[in-house]
C-alpha cells in the first residue's frame, strides 16, 4: 500500500519507492527501505502529512507520500 493510504496512528515498514527523484530526497531524510514509519497527523484538508521515521518527525506532501510503498506493520513477520 502507499504511505498516503496508511491511517493516522498506524505503523508501516517502507518497502520501496515508485519515483526515483522523490526517493532520493526521502532517503536522504531517513526514509530507507526496512525502516518503520508511523503516520502521526494529517492536515485537515489531507495535505501535508506528518510521519515519524528514523527517530524524528517529518512532514511531507501527500503526493510525495504516495510514492512510498509500505507494508502495514501487522503484515511483517517477526
Amino acid at each position: 500500500m502507499k504511505l498516503s493510504e496508511l491511517p493516522v496512528g498506524k505503523t508501516g515498514v517502507i518497502i520501496s519507492f515508485t519515483d526515483e527523484a522523490t526517493s532520493l530526497k526521502l532517503m536522504e531524510m531517513g526514509c530507507l527501505p526496512g525502516e518503520k514509519i508511523i503516520v502521526e497527523r494529517i492536515a485537515p484538508l489531507g495535505d501535508p502529512i506528518a510521519v515519524s521515521v528514523s527517530g524524528y518527525m517529518l512532514s511531507m506532501r501527500k503526493e510525495e507520500a504516495s510514492t512510498v510503498l509500505v507494508s502495514p506493520a501487522e503484515n511483517i513477520k517477526k
